[in-house]
């Protein structure tokens, strides 16, 4: 019995390894293909999309030294988010928000309003 043990810890009575390795993870899906599958997601990345163009149409009217602080947030039925670094970006924001809102009309978005929210760390 202990020379069982002694050899199993040995490996002395161990299998060899199968020729082809099993795998345990099945092969992932590219995120592309898993957003151009699914409805809920392709209706998640359609919304980024705009989020994102959105944010290209104002990126002009934004002091280039408050653009970095700026980032495309969610957009929903309601409004369109900004997410910005801190309080003084927000404030300045909240100063060209009708200039933004009015961009955004003349580009054909239908804007009731754009939220800003500060970002904690």
């Amino acid at each position: 019995m202990i020379k069982t043990c002694i050899d199993t810890l040995l490996g002395v009575n161990a299998k060899p390894p199968s020729s082809k390795p099993q795998q345990l993870v099945p092969d992932s899906l590219p995120v592309a293909d898993a957003l151009q599958r699914s409805a809920p997601l392709a209706h998640l990345r359609q919304r980024l999309q705009d989020s994102n163009a959105r944010l290209s149409a104002i990126h002009d009217l934004l002091p280039t030294a408050l653009a970095r602080h700026v980032k495309a947030g969610p957009v929903d039925e309601e409004a369109w988010s900004l997410l910005v670094a801190n309080a003084s970006v927000a404030a300045k924001l909240r100063q060209l928000r009708p200039r933004l809102e009015e961009r955004l009309r003349e580009r054909g978005w239908q804007v009731s309003s754009i939220r800003i929210k500060v970002q904690s760390n």
